[in-house]
């Protein structure tokens, strides 16, 4: 068993995905995603790449991530806007709700906890 780990995008096939039509605001932003980890419990770890766009976000699971690259708007409802570029951090807690905003593609990489 591995006790440490490094994320290497080149090592993993990314994952496609877009957000749900339902939830779409403006643009027509497509995720990549590259899984590194999936551990018991409900912990997974990698790296998210978004196109710019706007959506709506409903979180259910705790999530840290770190912005690696680009601009995002992240934006809860009823509540400020939060503006994140490269070296930025934030923590979405359950029942969190709002929008994402990718004004540059954004990359992150992301602890989740079911």
């Amino acid at each position: 068993m591995k006790h440490a780990l490094t994320f290497d995008p080149s090592s993993v096939e990314p994952e496609l995905a877009a957000p749900p039509e339902d939830r779409l605001i403006s643009g027509n932003p497509h995720f990549r995603s590259w899984n590194f980890e999936e551990a018991a419990g409900g912990i997974y770890a990698g790296i998210w790449e978004a196109t710019p766009g706007k959506w709506h976000i409903a979180y259910e699971e705790w999530e840290y991530f770190h912005i690696l690259s680009g601009v995002s708007i992240v934006t809860e409802e009823g509540g400020a806007e939060t503006h994140l570029k490269a070296g930025d951090s934030m923590i979405l807690r359950p029942g969190f709700k709002g929008t994402w905003e990718v004004i540059e593609t954004t990359r992150k990489d992301y602890v989740i906890r079911l």
